[in-house]
């Protein structure tokens, strides 16, 4: 089966790297957010990228309450070594972010990400750069999907989530090219009487040739 936004997230035990044993993602997601990501294959130069950059913006997921998990087809073994690549070529003192493997591709085939168009040497397909937003509630809140050739936007990724949370807490939307701290809109089931309920901040209301009144912003 496919997972949609709104499923739960399926929890998994499986080995990865930085964890003694298994890894069992509830328990270690707790009541945070997660972010799981995947990559095609390990030792690869985009891969290598991508991970040199999640690992340099650690904390700044940390601090947003969100773990990031990595996830690929490589075995314990792979992972450990590439590390030290991905530490050398992102100028990286340590590295924290775990790094899921399912070698069976179980897990990938279920979640729907493997690229039947990028094959290892085996003729195995590899995964695609997949991206699951997780909320406190294992609940898929996002995803992001792209092909192995396109390497991923970290900083859009913490965008992605910080718009998730924001409007996990609020009635509110994030408009084109919001960033933190810029006004949001209002949904459109929050009725001009409850905006007070809502917000401390005054909301500005749009005038529109339609008449409507749809178009209200509010600063967070």
């Amino acid at each position: 089966m496919a997972y949609y936004l709104g499923d739960t997230f399926p929890n998994f035990t499986a080995p990865a790297s930085n964890i003694d044993g298994e890894m069992n993602l509830y328990e270690y997601i707790g009541n945070s957010w997660a972010i799981l990501f995947s990559h095609p294959h390990d030792f690869t130069p985009v891969c290598t990228t991508e991970l040199a950059e999640f690992g340099k913006m650690y904390d700044m997921f940390i601090q947003n309450n969100c773990k990031l998990i990595g996830f690929s087809c490589n075995n314990k073994e792979s992972h450990e070594q590439w590390i030290k690549d991905i530490k050398s070529f992102g100028k990286l003192k340590e590295w924290k972010i775990p790094i899921v493997c399912d070698e069976s591709r179980e897990l990938a085939t279920k979640l729907k990400i493997m690229d039947e168009k990028e094959k290892d040497t085996k003729g195995l397909p590899l995964t695609c750069r997949s991206v699951f937003f997780i909320s406190p509630e294992k609940k898929i809140k996002a995803t992001i999907l792209y092909p192995a050739t396109t390497g991923r936007f970290a900083n859009e990724i913490l965008r992605v989530l910080k718009s998730l949370q924001l409007t996990y807490e609020k009635p509110v939307a994030t408009p084109v090219n919001w960033k933190e701290g810029d006004a949001c809109c209002v949904l459109p089931s929050v009725s001009n009487e409850e905006l007070p309920k809502h917000f401390k901040n005054e909301v500005r209301k749009v005038d529109i040739p339609s008449g409507k009144s749809y178009l209200r912003f509010v600063d967070l």
